[in-house]
């Protein structure tokens, strides 16, 4: 048992001193045998229910899972707090720095009267901290384990400040009836999906076209999937509803009619 006084209400600090002797000789075999490859997945889980419970407006669901959030957080420092590489102080004044430095019309001298104005400062201001010449440089700084969608509205944004763009998202319609069309010849020769102008690349270059019509729309292309999904998931929910056999029993024509009968009202 190791030495520690529980207490009606517990601190930062306490959390800090918790995860330590969590991985503490005497502390919990489990914890101590994580790593930050092992606990990978579960930060991203935690991630996801945070954001659901933002979703649904839930105070009592938020408060405890950015509390997960912060026990990730508290894991992966201590892992490296052991290693003596860094430690939650460092975590925290480099957070800290970085605020300051990218608010100087705040901490500064600095002027920015719009919140368009804050983030061209703020990613100028990034680009110079992390030594990014070029748009070259800040499109492989966005995060390769992004979901693609999100990754690829991130790329398509910098890389439209950087003056590379079509004139409208209509105009950008061509590009993607262009991809549709190559799509077509891949699929329709049905040669191996990762060989070169196979479905693979063809796919992957609709679906980039794709989320930049979203990003020139204004649409976040994640959350238009999400939504699609969703409307997907009523849509198949009637359509089960209204079968009056085994769906592996429709010709495709019924399907199709099926799914057309079930359409939700505009």
């Amino acid at each position: 048992m190791v030495d520690f006084q529980c207490k009606p209400r517990y601190g930062w600090e306490d959390l800090l001193e918790i995860t330590r002797l969590l991985r503490a000789p005497g502390g919990c075999p489990w914890d101590r045998e994580q790593t930050h490859e092992s606990v990978r997945r579960n930060f991203l889980e935690e991630t996801y229910e945070v954001l659901d419970a933002l979703d649904r407006d839930d105070p009592h669901d938020m408060c405890e899972e950015l509390g997960d959030i912060l026990m990730q957080v508290a894991l992966h420092t201590q892992i490296e707090t052991e290693r003596g590489r860094f430690t939650m102080d460092d975590v925290v004044d480099g957070v800290a720095q970085k605020l300051v430095y990218r608010h100087p019309h705040v901490f500064g001298a600095a002027r920015a009267d719009t919140s368009e104005e804050v983030l061209v400062n703020w990613e100028a201001l990034k680009r110079t901290e992390k030594g990014q010449r070029s748009t070259a440089d800040a499109i492989e700084s966005v995060p390769h384990t992004l979901p693609a969608l999100w990754r690829a509205e991130k790329i398509a944004s910098k890389t439209a400040k950087a003056g590379f763009d079509w004139s409208s998202a209509v105009s950008a319609l061509g590009k993607l009836e262009e991809e549709v069309r190559e799509l077509r010849q891949a699929l329709e020769a049905g040669g191996p999906a990762d060989a070169p102008h196979g479905v693979q690349e063809e796919l992957g270059d609709l679906l980039f076209i794709a989320a930049k019509i979203g990003q020139m729309s204004g649409v976040d292309p994640e959350e238009a999937l999400h939504l699609a999904c969703d409307k997907f998931d009523r849509r198949f929910r009637r359509v089960e509803t209204a079968a009056d056999k085994p769906l592996p029993e429709y010709t495709e024509e019924e399907l199709v009619a099926l799914w057309k009968s079930v359409k939700e009202p505009s």
